[in-house]
């Protein structure tokens, strides 16, 4: 085999030395090669160290962090010499980044067509109408809304799966060597995401570029990848060309990954009568946009309530309505058989202590410059009325709670990982006490394992103060797992409602089925087959 197009050895990152702090070890001399044309994968828990390999493929260390040993060559060239200049030389020319969060990454103030063409009018030397042809015929791949016109568009116009595309359209525009994936199918429907994958597919085979696919969805990352590394606390558990991984395992770690990444639950719904909380025909937007078409949907109390479809059907939409952030055009929201005000300042305290909600991009719902223990401890010293050192006592226990060091408490957002970002903005919302938590893709940002024990917390939570749930989600596997009743969403519409017996048994509603057959599962071509699939049943209409 030629040499590796990328060449990492012995790859150590530590946090910046301090005084009176120990410097720790990120990555603990790791190796990771990556040859042109090649995929590989990277799987682990969150914190497990892929984002931070990943982005060393750059020459970039986060803020924080150094480079402190080994080597990183990509064709030839070692990075952690090359200076500032050479590096600005090589990102988005030879290497490019699709981040996990779409959302902080895109600069809200630009229109999206103005950020993605960026790259290539610093490295190429092309005509406006040259560079913006291009941008669309990407925009058109990534089956984005009026590709025409798209990029005209803020980054706050568009749903937070529109976005994700629109970012991976940004690091395919200038043509690099190498590209690094970090969790780009994270905030996408299942629907949306096998077409992104089979244009991440498409696009590494034809330009013969190399991929890092950096996931903690193991049935995603068995898609693409060529081979696949599994790290764990900075060190590496195996690694094995993906048939082998898949169906041989060395470690027992990964054996576990497997198991909880295809575990089936399917626990009976609970029955309950009286509704916490009824939607009663409403209909929403903004400006001139309708997205909510008379929507009515009840949620009983002390039960899971999930609410799927594709991005851009509404889901994210309905939750900022039911929480006073969006108000309605006709209808109404009740909560404990009382009318809310639509808008959240005209409802009482009461009733906003009552209704929480864990948003789907952590990194954009957290104040960058407070620390963790000023972010939980905040909302515990609003809506409880403790004193400082009180709710600072609280947010430590909320952080124990689900399953995050204390010691975490004066970090900042930006020095935690995905995954810890996630289970502290859960920790906010508990510091309420909360009757109702709406969870905009809670698990989106988590490996299997540490999903599987956030959800297990919240499961206990809701045994022990009876508190109920929204799940708005994607993730199939989840709502046959905790859901009571699932309501189906396509296009601000509901396409089908009612309890998870009825929604998952067979003969399914035809959008139903599309979701449903579209969820990845752990099987070598499945992704061929799915999208085959789906090309039948639209020729059959």
């Amino acid at each position: 085999m030629s040499a590796p197009l990328l060449d990492i050895r012995g790859l150590r990152i530590s946090t910046e030395p301090a005084r009176n702090k120990a410097q720790l070890d990120i990555l603990k001399g790791v190796d990771l090669t990556v040859h042109r044309g090649e995929v590989v994968g990277l799987i682990g828990e969150s914190g497990a160290g892929k984002s931070t390999l990943g982005l060393a493929a750059m020459g970039y260390a986060r803020r924080g962090l150094v480079l402190s040993g080994g080597e990183i060559y990509l064709e030839g060239q070692e990075l952690r010499s090359a200076g500032d200049e050479g590096l600005r030389h090589l990102r988005g020319r030879k290497t490019s980044y699709v981040a996990q969060s779409a959302a902080a990454a895109f600069n809200p103030a630009h229109k999206l067509m103005q950020q993605v063409l960026e790259v290539t009018r610093i490295h190429h030397d092309l005509s406006n109408s040259d560079v913006r042809s291009k941008a669309i015929d990407l925009f058109d791949r990534m089956k984005l809304p009026d590709p025409e016109h798209f990029g005209d568009r803020y980054p706050h116009e568009v749903s937070g799966g529109q976005l994700q595309r629109a970012m991976t359209a940004m690091a395919l525009i200038g043509e690099p060597d190498l590209i690094v994936f970090d969790e780009p199918t994270t905030a996408l429907d299942v629907t949306t995401q096998i077409d992104v994958l089979a244009i991440i597919k498409a696009v590494i085979r034809d330009l013969k570029t190399a991929a890092i696919y950096i996931t903690h969805d193991i049935a995603v990352v068995a898609q693409i990848s060529d081979r696949i590394k599994v790290l764990r606390h900075g060190e590496e558990v195996e690694e094995q060309p993906t048939h082998d991984l898949l169906n041989n395992p060395t470690q027992s770690y990964t054996r576990e990954l497997l198991k909880a990444r295809s575990r089936q639950q399917h626990v009976p719904s609970k029955n309950h009568l009286e509704p916490i909380l009824s939607v009663r025909d409403v209909t929403a937007g903004y400006g001139n946009a309708t997205i909510l078409h008379d929507i009515s949907v009840n949620l009983r109390q002390g039960s899971n309530l999930a609410i799927v479809g594709e991005s851009g059907s509404g889901k994210s939409t309905l939750a900022r309505l039911i929480m006073g952030l969006l108000q309605p055009s006709q209808g109404s929201v009740a909560f404990k058989g009382e009318t809310l005000s639509p808008g959240l300042a005209g409802r009482s305290a009461d009733q906003r202590r009552n209704l929480q909600m864990v948003y789907q991009l952590p990194d954009v719902a957290m104040n960058p410059r407070q620390t963790i223990s000023e972010i939980i401890g905040r909302a515990a010293q609003v809506f409880r009325s403790l004193s400082r050192s009180a709710a600072r006592s609280r947010a430590a226990e909320l952080l124990d709670l689900v399953d995050l060091s204390p010691e975490l408490i004066d970090r900042y957002p930006g020095q935690l990982s995905g995954g810890q970002k996630q289970r502290v903005c859960i920790a906010r919302a508990l510091a309420a006490d909360p009757e109702l938590i709406i969870c905009d893709e809670v698990t989106s940002a988590l490996d299997p394992l540490v999903a599987d024990g956030i959800l297990d917390l919240l499961m206990r939570l809701q045994e022990q103060l009876g508190v109920s749930y929204i799940f708005i989600t994607h993730d199939m596997g989840m709502v046959r797992a905790i859901a009571d009743d699932v309501v189906v969403m396509q296009h601000g519409r509901i396409s089908e409602q009612g309890r998870k017996e009825a929604v998952f048994s067979p003969p399914f509603a035809d959008y139903t089925h599309l979701l449903i057959s579209s969820t990845p599962e752990i099987s070598e071509g499945w992704l061929e087959r799915a999208i085959s699939e789906r090309k039948m049943a639209a020729g059959g209409q």
